[in-house]
């Protein structure tokens, strides 16, 4: 295989780590880890996290480790979701049973979480509500890109003055932003594709050192 500029995006594991271990530096944990310091993460505060993929649960381990005070992490696949409880020691919410931005509510007292993590991106499902309805009409008849219901929803249930980091991937034009309320909620959006080759000594040294053991998302 012709691997182009390879001396330069390979990292050289010097100790006896098992490949299990260090298989998700090469980008999976990186952008979760990304995904949470993007969020600017205060100690104590309450971190919601849309989708629960790899990367999310990453972005969840990686919470914690930046401070969060309560982890929230919203899917629809009951696997995924039990890997979040059971791994990640988040709070569930599943999208199929419950209204996400009443539920944030209740559990954040009306306030809504400080941070929210966008995990899932331009292929965001939305479970049959109405935006994500229009987002599939535009999709099939070549009116618009990306199906960005995870993004709306997570600016109207971040708290005021709090921030929404975006590690899920966006390909072309968003319809129907609710940049109004983003705006005037005084709230920061965070993105972009991860910076990798930054993270990778930074993170190696947290599984040699025994802080977070990425395999556990192997199962098969």
């Amino acid at each position: 295989m012709r691997v182009p500029h390879a001396d330069i995006g390979p990292i050289k594991i010097e100790s006896a780590l098992p490949d299990e271990k260090v298989l998700f530096l090469s980008d999976i944990f990186p952008t979760g880890y990304m995904a949470a310091e993007n969020a600017e993460i205060e100690p104590g505060e309450i971190v919601a996290v849309w989708g629960c993929g790899p990367v999310a649960q990453m972005a969840i381990q990686s919470c914690w480790m930046l401070g969060a005070g309560r982890v929230i992490a919203i899917d629809r696949v009951s696997e995924r979701l039990e890997m979040a409880a059971k791994q990640g020691k988040a709070e569930t919410i599943n999208f199929d049973k419950e209204d996400v931005y009443e539920r944030l509510n209740a559990m954040t007292e009306g306030r809504g979480p400080d941070r929210c993590i966008d995990a899932v991106g331009c292929e965001a499902h939305g479970a049959g509500d109405i935006d994500a309805v229009l987002d599939n009409v535009k999709a099939g008849v070549k009116l618009a890109t990306d199906r960005a219901h995870v993004i709306r929803q997570a600016i109207f249930c971040c708290r005021k003055g709090g921030t929404v980091s975006v590690p899920g991937v966006y390909v072309g034009l968003i319809d129907k932003m609710p940049f109004g309320a983003a705006m005037n909620k005084g709230l920061t959006i965070k993105s972009g594709q991860t910076h990798v080759q930054r993270y990778g000594k930074l993170l190696l040294e947290k599984i040699e050192q025994g802080q977070i053991d990425p395999s556990f998302q192997l199962f098969h």
